[in-house]
């Protein structure tokens, strides 16, 4: 039977990405076939080899030592400005759509439907499939209409990590925050804490890991460090153009051991194993 488990984040930029990345290598290397998914992804950074997907997704594929599907990005999102995106589906270009009509008319009937055709198939052949949320699952505002996150969790009956970057401040409010604009069954599949980016002293964390813990009744996983890596950028809201070419990949294989080498250090990972059994 296949293992689950998803990453979220408090916000965009958390970390997901590189958190997924790292844990598909160190699964990986564990001796598991693994795939990574994110079910929806918006992003102008596309990878493309006869399909077209994020390219987040296609480091992650690299990270896991699979090989690059359309399968584990169904649904990618190109914003073409105004509230209007280039809508790829499993790969093939499908259509223009506006954020109102993807949202009202799309998501929940076709989009969940693709997602789930997708998962299914990654099901089919790999052992463990680490998911990706997008943005925020506590966007009240679109809560209804969000595939990315906990409905994905709940369909893929995953347990879910979520992850906060420390480093624009107010990690433990975000935490806190997003724990408690979740209906009571998704704060249920969250199973515990990831804090990221962190430079300092770890134990100068250990008071507001206790207070958290009272408040949410979850604790935290792992403490990441900030650590420069040159990796490829998931979407513009990082400042750095750089962009995944084939050729690169013995370079990217490096920076992803490193990666994944500094995250199982810092991460309790024989727990997130045993949580996913």
């Amino acid at each position: 039977m296949t293992k689950t488990l998803m990453i979220q984040g408090t916000s965009s930029g958390a970390g997901k990405t590189t958190l997924v990345a790292a844990l598909c290598r160190i699964f990986s290397n564990k001796g598991y076939s693994v795939a990574p998914f994110k079910s929806q992804n918006m992003s102008n950074y596309s990878y493309k080899d006869g399909f077209e997907i994020s390219q987040a997704q296609a480091i992650q594929a690299i990270a896991a030592q699979a090989e690059i599907s359309p399968h584990m990005n169904p649904i990618l999102l190109k914003p073409l400005g105004n509230y209007i995106s280039n809508v790829v589906i499993q790969g093939k270009p499908y259509k223009k759509m506006s954020a109102k009509n993807y949202y009202e008319k799309f998501a929940l009937k076709q989009g969940i439907k693709v997602a789930m055709e997708s998962f299914d198939y990654l099901k089919s052949k790999y052992d463990v499939i680490i998911l990706e949320g997008a943005g925020s699952p506590a966007e009240i505002n679109l809560q209804k209409y969000d595939i990315a996150n906990m409905k994905m969790a709940e369909l893929a009956h995953s347990p879910v990590l979520l992850v906060a970057d420390i480093e624009k401040g107010g990690s433990f409010a975000s935490l806190a925050g997003t724990m408690s604009l979740l209906p009571k069954n998704h704060q249920n599949l969250v199973k515990g804490f990831v804090i990221n980016k962190f430079r300092g002293n770890k134990a100068l964390l250990q008071p507001g890991f206790r207070k958290l813990k009272q408040i949410t009744s979850k604790s935290v996983f792992g403490v990441i460090p900030y650590v420069e890596l040159d990796l490829p950028n998931e979407d513009s809201l990082d400042n750095r153009v750089h962009l995944f070419r084939k050729q690169n990949q013995k370079r990217l294989d490096s920076q992803i051991d490193k990666l994944a080498s500094m995250v199982q250090k810092n991460l309790d990972i024989k727990s997130i194993e045993g949580m996913i059994q």
